[in-house]
């Protein structure tokens, strides 16, 4: 079964940047939700933005103004942009992917709704 597959993670100090990747090679960007969520210890896993097939983006509210998604389609690429990061944005982020259903619904930063997940890349973010 395809798999995304995450990488791009590290440790920077608080209002440092860092760029994610996720090969979605097994999935197409037409068809399929495909996002980015994160999990720190001891929490639920948080949607931090999901794109849908017109390639419109949904950003939660805690990385509004500082992350952006963008596609490399022919590569099959996800990438996400981390900037001005902070403590609280310490956590293992994945990328997930779901196809769309026939009656087309619209993409949610909900984790339940995906099926198809990464092992995940840690970031590490110090004061």
């Amino acid at each position: 079964q395809a798999q995304p597959v995450e990488s791009g993670g590290g440790s920077v100090q608080a209002g440092g940047s860092l760029r994610l990747t996720c090969d979605v090679a097994g999935f197409t960007f037409s068809g399929y939700c495909i996002g980015w969520f994160r999990q720190a210890p001891g929490k639920e896993r948080e949607g931090i933005v999901v794109t849908g097939n017109e390639g419109s983006a949904i950003y939660g509210d805690s990385v509004k103004g500082r992350f952006i998604v963008s596609r490399d389609i022919p590569k099959k690429i996800l990438y996400l942009q981390m900037n001005n990061l902070q403590p609280d944005d310490t956590a293992r982020y994945y990328c997930a992917a779901q196809i769309v259903p026939w009656n087309n619904p619209p993409c949610r930063l909900v984790a339940g709704d995906y099926r198809n997940w990464g092992e995940g890349t840690q970031v590490t973010v110090s004061e």
